[in-house]
């Protein structure tokens, strides 16, 4: 073995320097500090374009409740009278079933109905992230207004 081959062999084994690595992980972080709020707000621009999906959906299916029934359920009788025939005062005639079931929001909780409603003759409504009235981005409440 001569002096080059054993030179560029002792090269060859060396690893990364640790100023190397630092470097690599500060690119690494510096990245993900700009990417990851990026995906963060996409999943919540998300669940806030399935609630006004869902909303506006309801308000579909009260809607042909309503061509159904010559009006719309009362408070008492909620959304759960697209799923089952209502027992309580004014009973339907002409009752179907409207929807298959009744979906939560994208946060869990159950889509409140307004009879009257705020906005309009009725309203589906959901509090949004936090869950309570009023707020913005995120936690703003979603309706079939919207």
């Amino acid at each position: 073995m001569n002096a080059n081959s054993a030179t560029l062999k002792r090269h060859v084994e060396r690893g990364f320097t640790l100023i190397e690595l630092m470097v690599v992980l500060l690119i690494i972080g510096v990245l993900a500090a700009l990417i990851v709020p990026n995906v963060l707000d996409r999943a919540d621009d998300a669940r806030v374009t399935a609630a006004k999906t869902d909303a506006n959906n309801l308000m579909q299916a009260l809607k042909l409740y309503k061509l159904d029934n010559q009006r719309y359920p009362s408070a008492e009788q909620g959304l759960q009278a697209l799923l089952t025939k209502p027992t309580v005062a004014p009973v339907p005639g002409n009752w179907k079933p409207y929807v298959d079931k009744l979906p939560n929001d994208p946060w869990g909780q159950a889509y409140l109905y307004l009879n009257p409603g705020v906005k309009g003759e009725v309203d589906v409504m959901s509090f949004g992230a936090d869950g309570q009235a009023g707020g913005e981005g995120k936690n703003a409440d979603i309706g079939s207004w919207q």
